[in-house]
Formats: C-alpha cells, sequence, structure tokens
C-alpha cells in the first residue's frame, strides 16, 4: 500500500483534512510502538509504507499499558481533549493497518496486543464491534432518570463501581472491553485488588455503596441502578450482558429489565 493510500483512508474515515489524519496516524503508531515488542515493530517496519516507519521504529524496549493509557497518549501526541475523538481516530488507523497488513501479520499484531485492545484490533482485523459513546450512554441515563449531565455521570460511575466489586474480575475485563473508554475507570476501581470469582454482596448492601458513592439516598440509587442496567444492555452484546447479570442472585432482578 501507498502512503497516500493509507492518509486517505483515515481522513475518509475520521473526515480529517490530509495534516489532521496525518497527525493521528503518527500519533497513533508512535503510541502503538511503544506498546509492541520489538520483533513485532520489526515485522510492521516490511510491510508498511516508508512514510510510515519513522513513526513504528524505535530502539526504546516494549512498555506495557491497557487501551485508557494507550489512548490517553494518543490524544496527547494528537493534542485533542477529548479521549472519545482519540479513540475514534485510533480505530481509523488500525482499520487503515488491516488494508495494509496481510492476513498473517494482522494476526500477529492482534496477538501481541492485550485483550483490552480488542475493539481497535477489530478494526484490523474487519469484525464488527460497536461501543456505544459514552455521551450516549450517559444520556439515555439522564432520559431514564431525569437527572442532568453530572448527576446522570456520577449516578453511572458509581452503579458501575459498585457492580465491578460484586462480580468476577474476569467478568469486569470482559466489560470493560465492551463499553466507552469513559467508564472504564470506576469498572478498573472496582476491580482492583481483586482477583478470582465473584464477591458475595447482598442487594441491600449493593445499594448502600452505590447511594454513598453517588451521595443520594438508597431509594433513589434504586432508581439510578436500574436505569444504569437498562442502558448497560443496550450498551454491550447480549451475551455480555447475560454472563455479567448471571453472576448476580435473584434479589438484583428487581433492577435489571426484561429482554
Amino acid at each position: 500500500m501507498e502512503y497516500e493510500e493509507f492518509l486517505e483512508i483515515v481522513s475518509r474515515q475520521t473526515g480529517l483534512d490530509a495534516e489532521g489524519a496525518q497527525r493521528a496516524i503518527r500519533a497513533t503508531l508512535e503510541t502503538l510502538a511503544r506498546r509492541l515488542s520489538k520483533g513485532e515493530r520489526r515485522d510492521l517496519l516490511r510491510q508498511l509504507p516508508a512514510e510510515l516507519k519513522p513513526w513504528i521504529y524505535t530502539e526504546a524496549g516494549s512498555e506495557a499499558f491497557d487501551v485508557d493509557e494507550f489512548l490517553r497518549r494518543v490524544a496527547e501526541r494528537e493534542q485533542v481533549e477529548d479521549i472519545e475523538e482519540a479513540e475514534r481516530h485510533a480505530r481509523a488507523v488500525f482499520w487503515a493497518l488491516g488494508a495494509a497488513l496481510d492476513a498473517k501479520e494482522v494476526a500477529d499484531l492482534a496477538a501481541d496486543l492485550p485483550e483490552d485492545f480488542d475493539p481497535l484490533v477489530a478494526e484490523a482485523q474487519r469484525r464488527q464491534v460497536r461501543v456505544m459513546p459514552a455521551s450516549e450512554f450517559l444520556t439515555r441515563v439522564a432520559r431514564r432518570t431525569g437527572l442532568d449531565a453530572g448527576g446522570a455521570a456520577r449516578a453511572t460511575e458509581a452503579v458501575l463501581e459498585t457492580l465491578a466489586e460484586r462480580i468476577a474480575a474476569g467478568e469486569v475485563r470482559d466489560l470493560i472491553r465492551e463499553l466507552p473508554v469513559r467508564l472504564h475507570p470506576p469498572l478498573r476501581r472496582g476491580a482492583a485488588d481483586r482477583t478470582g470469582t465473584a464477591k458475595r454482596m447482598p442487594l441491600e448492601e449493593f445499594l448502600r455503596r452505590v447511594a454513598e458513592r453517588e451521595g443520594v439516598p438508597v431509594d433513589q440509587a434504586r432508581e439510578h441502578a436500574a436505569a444504569v442496567f437498562a442502558t448497560l444492555r443496550e450498551a454491550v452484546t447480549t451475551k455480555e450482558f447475560f454472563d455479567v447479570t448471571v453472576q448476580l442472585p435473584d434479589e438484583y432482578w428487581t433492577l435489571i429489565p426484561g429482554p
């Protein structure tokens, strides 16, 4: 693939002009280079256009960071303030990588990255993985609860953090892969220092923690939790929602919407 074709793909996917698309490509590839192993960087250099190689080549060793940090660095390099915008641009670059690399190299790239990079890797693999934007998620919570934007964000974060304390750590990781980056921090906080199976937590205790985190009475916390669960059902795949809710005891089903 020629550089101009790679640039055109990113420009078309993002709506950026040539200069903006180049910034997005450079920011994404330079950050990706710091995450990949030296061997994988070397393999990419063999297949990418010459104009892209300086952004992949580095003598530095590989760094271990998650997709949230990856996108934070992309945003910083690209000089955009919105992480969701950086994510949209990075997705376009991964899509272009899928066009530039052969199937084996795309598979090797995927294998070199941790599981939470899956929404980006899916672009290169031409898999359809739609992640609901955080703004849309919060708007739906606000509409269901009557809260303003700030209140919807607080309610969502309180419920997700408490949910992450309740379900198995591995399920939290799966949930993170299907939700927007802005909603990852409360899930990571809830799962911090935890491994293994789900934690016992009666519904009463779940709602008490949500209320305390959100700073509202328990009856309001119940309403807000139901709204977040309803939105979560719309945001993730049917399988993932089942995998989350099957870990909850029957008393939680008063919060969970039917099919």
